[in-house]
């Protein structure tokens, strides 16, 4: 009878999660159509103009404009959309030679490499792009330009930026988006090298909000390892920190980098925006150090929103450069787009919003001292964060390690229930022998070992997540 009963069980989870995969996913707030963010209140978090928050689900599709046909980009944000994807990132002066090899149709974006003469054809087919997104509930993250036309320092360029012109083309962009589901996305992967570059990405900001109208968010993406805050954490025109995690190390620790950027003051929303890419050769060096995987692009994904951030962005190594068999991989890549957009780390990402749009998230500080057990840092890392309110506490242990809690932290109103939450495939397991009145619950979860990473939910009875 217990091997029947665990196996039914097993079969039913197994079910479930498959459901749950195939599900279209139905946000729990508003879609991107026809609709500005904005910063909360308190600075943490981005939300819609009625102030329901907005959770950051990115993909990174930097080549998207500038590789895929209409077709094709139909197909790639339908996928995106169905996984919970609320953000795409792509570049319209993109990386891999963006200035003069043609898009899908044979268009080139600029007339004589000048910025303030932009090119009709190339920017029609970038407009079917964001308005197809925006019908599915997406926001276009948009970089305006790859770095390299800014900061060469490697890759093809050329630098063709001055203040005088990044004015310009923002004031276009800008003006052309105005009324589309845009955040804009300064930077591309360089960090500014002198007063030179960092004039040219004031003015290019300038030049957006002039022509927006100032009603778009922007951002600044910089190279791995590095921080917006660095540069611009005062500005007037960064509405939001972002930075890269990057795919140099294994294991590396991006909650540093949103405590951080949580504790900066004035208080602005933080996300990385580029964290370890799913199928991406660990440091670039497959043969010694093998590749990330779903576990690693799930668990950035983790220590971020429970160390402050306001959304994460996933990636993929082959979606980001549209690979095709028609087209020479770069840094080692396997895998066709269309095949990757299925791999297990996309499902994953959009299982991750739902749990927290199951709760309510935006009111979640971190807090470490929830944690009572011993917790070194390393790829075991465990993070907690709770409400001030004492109605929510979610902890994360990367390995299924047990956790110890604070359960004093829990004093809110009402029954008060725990769960643990399988990132692997979004179900929730309900923690029968949960004690709220012991002063610290220890909780072992249901497997252990990497990849068997749990998400832990104890809620007082008005913060029961929605299942």
């Amino acid at each position: 009878m217990i091997r029947q009963s665990r196996f039914s069980r097993m079969l039913f989870v197994l079910a479930f999660a498959a459901a749950l995969a195939l599900k279209p996913f139905v946000s729990t707030a508003q879609s991107g159509k026809g609709h500005q963010l904005r910063v909360s209140e308190n600075g943490r978090y981005l939300s819609y103009q009625n102030g329901a928050p907005f959770f950051w689900l990115g993909d990174t599709a930097w080549e998207l404009f500038h590789r895929l046909d209409r077709k094709q980009s139909e197909e790639y944000l339908k996928n995106r959309a169905e996984k919970g994807f609320t953000v795409i990132q792509a570049v319209v002066l993109a990386e891999l030679n963006g200035l003069h090899t043609p898009n899908a149709y044979g268009d080139t974006p600029l007339i004589g490499d000048d910025p303030t003469r932009p090119n009709e054809a190339y920017f029609g087919h970038v407009d079917f792009v964001v308005r197809k997104a925006a019908r599915l509930g997406l926001f276009i993250g948009m970089l305006p330009t790859w770095g390299d036309k800014v900061v060469k320092q490697w890759g093809v360029g050329p630098e063709i930026f001055n203040p005088e012109n990044a004015y310009a083309y923002g004031k276009y962009l800008g003006a052309r988006y105005r009324n589309d589901p845009i955040i804009w996305i300064l930077g591309g992967d360089r960090n500014p090298a002198n007063d030179t570059h960092l004039a040219i990405w004031d003015a290019m900001a300038k030049g957006i909000q002039e022509g927006s109208g100032g009603k778009q968010l922007i951002t600044y993406h910089p190279m791995g390892g590095s921080n917006s805050a660095t540069w611009f954490h005062d500005r007037d025109w960064l509405s939001l920190n972002t930075f890269q995690s990057g795919h140099g190390k294994k294991d590396a620790p991006n909650y540093r980098t949103l405590i951080h950027n949580y504790r900066l003051e004035p208080a602005k929303p933080s996300l990385d925006a580029e964290p370890n890419y799913e199928d991406h050769p660990i440091n670039w060096k497959p043969e010694e150090l093998g590749w990330f995987d779903a576990f690693d692009s799930r668990r950035a994904g983790y220590w971020s929103m429970l160390s402050g951030a306001c959304g994460h962005t996933y990636g993929n190594h082959n979606i980001w450069q549209m690979l095709d068999p028609r087209r020479e991989p770069v840094s080692s890549a396997r895998t066709s787009w269309q095949a990757a957009m299925d791999h297990p780390g996309a499902f994953q990402a959009g299982y991750m919003r739902r749990l927290f749009e199951s709760l309510p998230w935006q009111r979640l500080v971190p807090d470490q001292s929830l944690i009572k057990n011993p917790n070194p840092e390393g790829p075991q890392y465990q993070v907690a964060a709770a409400d001030p309110e004492g109605n929510l506490i979610v902890a994360y242990t990367p390995y299924g390690k047990k956790l110890r809690i604070d359960l004093s932290r829990l004093n809110g109103a009402g029954e008060k229930k725990a769960w643990w939450f399988n990132p692997r495939d979004g179900v929730f397991w309900p923690v029968k022998s949960f004690d709220p009145s012991f002063a610290i619950g220890e909780f072992a979860p249901p497997a252990a070992g990497r990849g068997s990473d749990w998400a832990l939910v104890l809620a007082a009875e008005n913060s029961f997540p929605r299942q």
